[in-house]
């Protein structure tokens, strides 16, 4: 496919708008991919990137093998998706810092819309189906309340966050940050981000060894994430769609306990900047929360959440 260097900042854009939905739990960038009418040019071009790449390059040489694997869309994409991530990640760290109620106040709604966008595409309502979805949220919301089972901050343990989080990425409608999220390693993965933006920016080498080390991981485990099970997913929703949309929707039923933006913290951990920072946590009501519960903005923030995936769909609507 030709294309002028226009059309290639436009991709780029997309990209951006990309990276910012998988920032936010609850929107997914696949969502963005498929209403930007460029979803199916990434699925195939994500399935033709593989190893045949560099015997395609020894055999045909680099030029060839670049334009086979569409790699001017994809470099034009994720430098998009890069800069946005970049960019947002040092506002999310200091909200969730600052102003930890509001945020996931507004990530509730989008999730809780979400719930709705993906429940509805079930076509046809049987025993195994609502089975399956009763499972998933009780087994979603056991893994919220349970105490994770190892440090957020773990190099393996990034590197599997990595592998799970990256599959959503190209699901319309769950994200890759509400994977993250579920797993724990949400704020460590956008500390990383950022810390790595920072080290690059006052040259601080020691910053930079120890973001670059997690993000590397965070990396790896995308790539091993999206050539091991991106087929495996594409198959089951193609054969098994109801099914598949049930487990998801039962998935993320079970997590608003996670995002609940009212918690009381049972136990600290001391992170990689030796600050300490909530490990487990309580839900509770927000007239039982010790402070300014923040209660009416909350609740705005909320609707504002649900409606902005109310719109996202509709607009992918009118786009299929």
């Amino acid at each position: 496919m030709q294309r002028k260097l226009s059309n290639y900042l436009i991709i780029a854009l997309k990209g951006v708008a990309m990276g910012a939905a998988d920032v936010v739990p609850g929107v997914s960038g696949g969502t963005i991919a498929f209403i930007s009418g460029i979803y199916e040019e990434l699925l195939q071009s994500i399935d033709n990137l593989n190893l045949s790449f560099f015997k395609t390059w020894k055999t045909d040489g680099f030029k060839h093998a670049w334009h086979k694997i569409n790699g001017n869309f994809l470099l034009a994409l994720f430098l998009g998706i890069a800069i946005s991530i970049f960019s947002l990640a040092k506002a999310i760290k200091w909200l969730l810092f600052n102003e930890p109620i509001l945020l996931w106040s507004f990530f509730f709604g989008l999730v809780l819309s979400s719930i709705l966008f993906i429940g509805k595409q079930i076509k046809a309502w049987n025993i195994p189906v609502i089975t399956l979805l009763i499972l998933a949220t009780i087994g979603s919301y056991f893994i919220t309340i349970a105490e994770p089972f190892a440090s957020p901050e773990s190099n393996i343990y990034l590197l599997f966050c990595g592998a799970l989080a990256i599959i959503a990425m190209i699901l319309p409608g769950i994200s890759g940050a509400f994977i993250l999220l579920i797993l724990g390693a949400y704020q460590t993965a956008i500390n990383t981000v950022d810390d790595l933006l920072q080290s690059i920016l006052t040259m601080n080498f020691a910053l930079f060894k120890a973001a670059f080390i997690k993000f590397l991981m965070l990396a790896i485990g995308a790539i091993i994430g999206i050539k091991s099970f991106s087929k495996i997913l594409n198959w089951m929703f193609k054969n098994h769609k109801n099914l598949t949309l049930a487990i998801l929707t039962g998935f993320m039923i079970g997590s608003l306990n996670k995002i609940w933006p009212w918690k009381r913290v049972l136990e600290f951990r001391t992170n990689s900047h030796g600050e300490k920072v909530p490990f487990i946590e309580k839900s509770i009501s927000p007239f039982n929360f010790d402070g300014d519960n923040q209660l009416m903005i909350s609740i705005i923030l909320i609707v504002v959440g649900f409606l902005t995936i109310f719109i996202l769909e509709r607009i992918g609507s009118k786009a299929k």
